[in-house]
């Protein structure tokens, strides 16, 4: 079990963080009480990706909060980093290559920085602007795509999107 009620960059953590033999994440408390199936969450997955992670337990309730996930001591940080990939799925679109038609629905094949993709693209209101450059694009399965920096993208894919924006 990983002890982390020492202190890191100065902030004091009171809680023992360790996995089952399920693989589930235990938090135990200083009171001594274990949280079983404890899923780490992040208030800004996509503006503030490292900072304000809630730990919520079984029943969705929060059993701890951590300001800064870079604060952490290290093999507490790897803990909670490794519990949030496998929960969050976001492939990071890197290059459009071939979109079927400009009328929706329509066929994306894209690279990301899972690999290469093809998704179906319901109609235009799933393409949504967040802060700044930043696009979540959502196919017909619900899978969220993530364009960090609509400015970053080659020529070719940022003249396909314009015609969607």
């Amino acid at each position: 079990m990983t002890d982390t009620t020492t202190k890191a960059a100065t902030i004091a953590i009171h809680f023992t963080l360790a996995r089952n033999e399920l693989g589930q994440l235990v938090l135990t408390d200083e009171q001594g009480t274990a949280h079983h199936n404890v899923v780490p969450v992040r208030a800004f997955p996509i503006a503030a990706p490292a900072d304000g992670i809630s730990l919520l337990d079984a029943e969705g309730h929060e059993v701890a909060w951590i300001d800064r996930l870079h604060a952490l001591p290290e093999d507490l940080r790897q803990l909670i980093e490794q519990a949030l990939a496998e929960r969050e799925f976001m492939p990071e679109i890197q290059r459009l290559h071939e979109v079927s038609s400009f009328a929706t629905p329509s066929t994306w094949h894209v690279s990301t920085d899972r690999g290469e993709a093809s998704f179906v693209l319901k109609g235009e209101e799933d393409i949504r602007r967040l802060a700044g450059s930043t696009l979540l694009i959502a196919d017909h399965h619900g899978v969220q795509y993530l364009i960090r920096d609509l400015k970053s993208l080659d020529r070719h894919s940022r003249r396909l999107l314009d015609r969607f924006l």
